[in-house]
């Protein structure tokens, strides 16, 4: 497939062009670049934020999947989010993609929302532990990095040892929870995979998709994806109605909607390999928030893998450099 090529004028993909003023996007352009991308102040606060929010997920989930089948709660989750989202972005008027670029970003989100997901938290309603699950999803960035070469991104020694530190950040926020199953360990494998080869697509074909549609459209060509899974390999059904509902809002308003569109604006603003690192602080904050909200006891070697998390995000993002999309003939 043909890449999509991002419009130096700050125009969606899909998204006719606007006028020219020599070369330079007028004031419009930038600033509805403004509103999809966010300020600095947001990209400043972002990363911090996006953690947290994503690593509610986790503990929202273990009351879901008690309730409800894993694909059934992410049905769920997928369909109410991608449907509330598209009708924010109808009654604002936000630009929809099309063609091509609709394609790229119904994959990507199919790789990042139904298959990711949809492995997690089988692997969650099987018992698999949510921190190996976390570990799991953690060393994304290791995969990333290497594969950065389609992005035409290069690693430093400060970033390489950067993400030795944040993966070793990672195994020890859960080193004193591993417990493993063969399923539980290729589901969370796939997961893994959905998510590390969702973002580099993304990244690849559609870095300037409009976060507000782009969201929706992957939200809502997941869902009847995994609602098919669903149906084929689960039984659906809902034992506890205020269990389910209680998840199912959660992860829909903080983790589908508000992590995602957070992750985003990133992606449109930094390189993959930069915005993967705070995958690696998942797993500690995720211990943290399940001791501040499950009453479970936080392990020092959690503590210990959050600083060392911490340390190799600040290593990894300060030894990445931006590729050059001229450079790198994807803008002409």
């Amino acid at each position: 497939m043909t890449p999509v090529t991002p419009d130096v004028s700050g125009h969606p993909p899909g998204a006719p062009p606007g006028p020219r003023n020599g070369g330079r996007a007028d004031s419009r352009s930038a600033g509805a670049g403004e509103r999809t991308g966010g300020g600095p102040r947001l990209t400043a606060v972002a990363p911090a934020v996006f953690v947290v929010l994503w690593s509610s997920a986790f503990i929202a989930g273990i009351p879901g999947v008690a309730a409800a089948p894993p694909l059934l709660l992410m049905f769920a989750r997928f369909a109410l989010a991608g449907v509330l989202l598209a009708g924010y972005a109808l009654i604002i008027r936000a630009p929809w993609p099309r063609g091509r670029a609709a394609a790229h970003i119904a994959v990507s989100g199919l790789l990042i929302q139904a298959v990711q997901f949809g492995s997690f938290y089988t692997a969650l309603g099987m018992g698999f532990p949510a921190a190996v699950v976390s570990l799991v999803q953690g060393l994304s960035p290791v995969v990333i990095v290497l594969a950065t070469r389609l992005l035409g991104e290069r690693v430093t020694r400060r970033q390489g040892l950067g993400f030795a530190l944040g993966a070793a950040g990672v195994v020890l926020a859960v080193a004193d929870r591993v417990s493993l199953s063969v399923w539980g360990v290729l589901l969370c494998l796939l997961g893994l995979l959905g998510l590390s080869a969702g973002t580099l697509y993304q990244k690849r074909f559609v870095p300037g998709m409009d976060v507000r549609t782009g969201t929706a459209v992957q939200l809502l060509v997941s869902a009847p994806a995994v609602g098919l899974a669903c149906v084929a390999v689960e039984t659906p059904r809902v034992s506890d109605w205020a269990a389910f509902g209680g998840s199912v809002a959660w992860m829909v308003v903080v983790n589908s909607i508000a992590a995602f569109i957070l992750l985003n604006r990133m992606l449109l603003r930094s390189s993959a390999s930069r915005v993967s690192t705070v995958f690696f602080l998942t797993p500690s904050v995720t211990a943290v928030l399940a001791w501040l909200l499950a009453g479970q006891s936080l392990h020092p070697l959690a503590v210990a893998g959050l600083v060392l998390g911490g340390a190799g995000v600040l290593l990894a993002n300060n030894g990445v450099r931006q590729p050059s999309l001229e450079a790198s003939g994807e803008v002409k």
